[in-house]
């Protein structure tokens, strides 16, 4: 990669002593004339805004628990100072996104997972067995899942959010795809994490729906929607190998078969795709959204040089227009 941005740049180096000059850096020193310029080109990309630079678009994946890596990731691109102008999410992906986008700090979403344990949410998971689905002869409502998404987002609009966002359902009847964009933010996000199969589906202007992540495991066509001219995944994809325990795990592996399988093409379409080790981790795990959140710090931190060089490569030419 370091190898192809200063092939990129070869032809901008004459421009080196200008570029130092506007952002303060010396004009000689230890550092290479590419590395210093990369260094140069970053600091003026992350201080710019759109449209002096390429606007950003964060797409996070479903995933249930293990989505809580996305937590991880975002801590790590902020600490990097990496750019994040727009926001779109799929089921768990909806929920971190909406409360990023509100302009909830990364160290409060850290903290409503490493309480997950404690909540209440777990219980609309636990009370799922084969003799529930079966006497009840219907589909369970998640009322705990439903106050908590209400106490966060009730009040809140997508026109009040700090950051553009969309996120991500499915209409059940007719299988489309539903993006919001706009209106309450509570009832789109309850939409997005409504687990198809297993949870009453969410009726809201003649739509019955539920979790988008059977038509948009990663939502990169609807940040581009947005506006973003660059986008970054972040996918947290299952491990199909264990043999499923009871007929919730069975509903949500085939949910998570069909993600990847939809998500083997989005990856495609994204810019740079960044993808925590959470295999092992399951839907309903919420104990150890905690484990999950550190392992999108540790896949992000060790990629992330290589998304800031794919980024500045994309917006050389935005950034050396006024030079």
């Amino acid at each position: 990669m370091k190898f192809l941005l200063r092939t990129t740049l070869s032809a901008l180096l004459l421009a080196v002593p200008a570029i130092l000059s506007a952002q303060g850096f010396p004009a000689s020193g230890d550092n290479s004339d590419d590395e210093i310029l990369r260094d140069a080109l970053w600091t003026r990309l992350a201080l710019a805004r759109p449209p002096a630079r390429p606007s950003v678009g964060l797409a996070l994946s479903g995933g249930g628990a293990r989505g809580f890596a996305h937590t991880g990731v975002l801590e790590s691109l902020e600490y990097a100072g990496f750019p994040a102008d727009y926001v779109a999410g799929t089921s768990m992906g909806a929920l971190i996104g909406a409360l990023y986008a509100s302009g909830m700090t990364v160290e409060d979403i850290w903290k409503f997972g490493l309480e997950a344990a404690d909540l209440k949410v777990s219980r609309d998971f636990r009370k799922i067995n084969l003799v529930t689905l079966l006497i009840r002869d219907r589909l369970i409502t998640p009322d705990h899942i439903n106050k908590f998404i209400e106490e966060r987002f009730g009040a809140l609009t997508f026109e009040k959010l700090q950051k553009p966002f969309a996120c991500s359902a499915m209409d059940i009847r007719t299988g489309e795809k539903i993006v919001f964009t706009q209106g309450p933010l509570a009832v789109a996000v309850r939409s997005s994490v409504n687990l198809p199969g297993i949870f009453a589906p969410v009726e809201y202007r003649q739509r019955y729906l539920v979790d988008g992540g059977v038509v948009d495991f990663i939502p990169v066509d609807s940040v581009r929607a947005l506006g973003a001219d660059w986008v970054l995944a972040s996918v947290t994809e299952s491990s199909a190998n264990r043999v499923p325990e009871n007929v919730l795990m069975s509903l949500l592996q085939v949910i998570d078969i069909r993600g990847s399988l939809l998500a083997r093409s989005a990856e495609k379409k994204a810019d740079f795709v960044i993808k925590p080790e959470v295999a092992e981790i399951t839907v309903a795990d919420f104990e150890r959204c905690g484990d999950a959140g550190e392992a999108g710090v540790r896949e992000a931190s060790r990629r992330i040089e290589a998304a800031k060089e794919a980024l500045l490569i994309y917006s050389v030419p935005r950034l050396m227009e006024k030079l």
